[in-house]
């Protein structure tokens, strides 16, 4: 609905587009000539001005003029009883956003305000999102959200055109991606900003307790109710909630939950009063959802509920041209809290960053820098300062294995060659420095030097 402003030197005309536009829901504004329109805009906003073109002193075309000076994004329609091209020209060439002839029909002018709101809405989403990209392109951070790759570049654009919409949002990606960031943004850029935003880890709360924590309860319910509780729904009311995990909800609660998503209505454990709520629901999962219904293991009408509008976290990996920013992101925030004044990483250490699996994602590089930074004594971060953090951070990987022909193979020879291997890949990603591509492979350096020797590894010009 929007804030209406009726210019008319004609009071029945004026009493009927303004009785007629308030029973649409709108909030209307009336004024009984040009000079008292310039009074009501000089103090006022509106979304649309609708004026008379024919009136005293100050005509419709000088008041049309006068709003879009002051408010160029206000929609001006202009209603004239002379169906003249040459007023019509001249309003639209001053910006009017369209003309009607009296007498005119009252859908028709129904129709005129509704596509003009819509317009001027998308109008102010565009420049919302090209405000916010700006920002972003500035700083490369939105949001909390870090990183200018182009895979980032499309989730922003999608948070701030989803954000005011009320359907259900699922985010998916590997643990460590950031997908509470990407809730926590489509919540600070949505009118429900002002309200709560509450994170829940389904997979934290056990199940016994999981329709309590989420629907609250009423006192005497079961043992230790008791007082009433309210229930994270309630608190989140007019807010977001954020269903982290959603994947691991047992499915004896995943009816209960489809049933909220449906009617946005529930009761409290032993209760038997509906509780209605106006929430925003986001959920997140690391997992694969359309294999688990596949498999029987998650309702197929709650993942299409929570599906209406997909995003997905790509790894880390996928994405390695945002790690300079990022760890630049990250020493900034640990010299705040910690005191320190690391000024940079060194090319070597970043390479090294940028050539990491990261199997943790953003989270196992946050972790390596607060380690950096925390156990660093340098004004600058090197190599030897992340080795240990990266190494920590490596998962146990699954042994090589190597299917055995009908003729055989040379055990020798193969282990011989995967040994080769790994002695050039140390070399290559420490840029040849020896000691550290030792370090790398957990050797000491004598037996690091034997082995380059044992098969002749020997750098160009050595």
């Amino acid at each position: 609905m929007g804030k209406i402003l009726v210019v008319d030197d004609e009071r029945g005309m004026r009493e009927f587009l303004t009785i007629m536009l308030k029973k649409e829901g709108h909030d209307v504004t009336s004024a009984g000539g040009g000079k008292e329109a310039l009074e009501y805009v000089a103090q006022k906003t509106y979304d649309i001005v609708i004026t008379d073109v024919r009136m005293p002193n100050i005509t419709g075309v000088d008041v049309l003029k006068t709003v879009k000076e002051s408010s160029p994004e206000t929609v001006v329609i202009i209603v004239t009883a002379y169906a003249s091209t040459e007023t019509a020209i001249e309003a639209m060439k001053q910006g009017a956003y369209d003309y009607i002839t009296k007498p005119f029909k009252v859908e028709e002018i129904k129709l005129i305000v509704r596509n003009a709101l819509e317009k001027r809405k998308l109008r102010e989403e565009n420049l919302l999102l090209k405000r916010k990209i700006q920002e972003w392109t500035t700083s490369g951070v939105i949001g909390g959200i870090v990183g200018k790759s182009q895979v980032v570049v499309r989730i922003i654009e999608m948070i701030i055109k989803i954000a005011d919409s009320p359907s259900n949002v699922l985010i998916t990606g590997e643990s460590g991606t950031g997908k509470e960031l990407i809730a926590r943004a489509i919540h600070n850029y949505s009118y429900r900003k002002d309200h709560p935003f509450v994170a829940i880890n389904c997979s934290a709360i056990p199940e016994g307790l999981l329709e309590s924590e989420l629907f609250g309860h009423i006192k005497g319910a079961f043992t230790g109710a008791i007082a009433n509780k309210e229930g994270l729904f309630e608190v989140a009311n007019e807010g977001t909630i954020f269903l982290d995990e959603i994947g691991d909800i047992p499915q004896s609660f995943q009816v209960k939950l489809l049933r909220i998503l449906e009617e946005k209505t529930f009761k409290r454990v032993g209760g038997n009063q509906e509780i209605k709520v106006d929430v925003r629901i986001v959920a997140a999962t690391n997992r694969d959802l359309k294999k688990a219904v596949a498999e029987g293991d998650f309702r197929e009408d709650l993942f299409y509920r929570l599906d209406v509008i997909p995003i997905e976290m790509p790894p880390l990996r996928e994405r390695r041209e945002d790690i300079p920013l990022l760890v630049e992101h990250f020493l900034s925030k640990y010299n705040r809290i910690l005191g320190r004044e690391v000024k940079g990483v060194s090319p070597e250490a970043m390479q090294r960053l940028i050539d990491h699996p990261w199997k943790g994602n953003v989270r196992e590089l946050e972790n390596v820098i607060e380690r950096a930074v925390t156990l660093g004594n340098s004004s600058v971060i090197e190599l030897k300062n992340i080795e240990e953090g990266l190494q920590r951070g490596v998962p146990y990987r699954k042994p090589m294995l190597v299917d055995i022909p009908s003729e055989g193979l040379n055990l020798e020879e193969l282990l011989q060659g995967i040994e080769k291997d790994l002695l050039l890949r140390a070399l290559d990603k420490t840029r040849w420095v020896k000691k550290d591509a030792a370090e790398l492979l957990n050797l000491d350096f004598r037996s690091f030097r034997y082995r380059l020797a044992k098969y002749n590894i020997l750098r160009d010009g050595e």
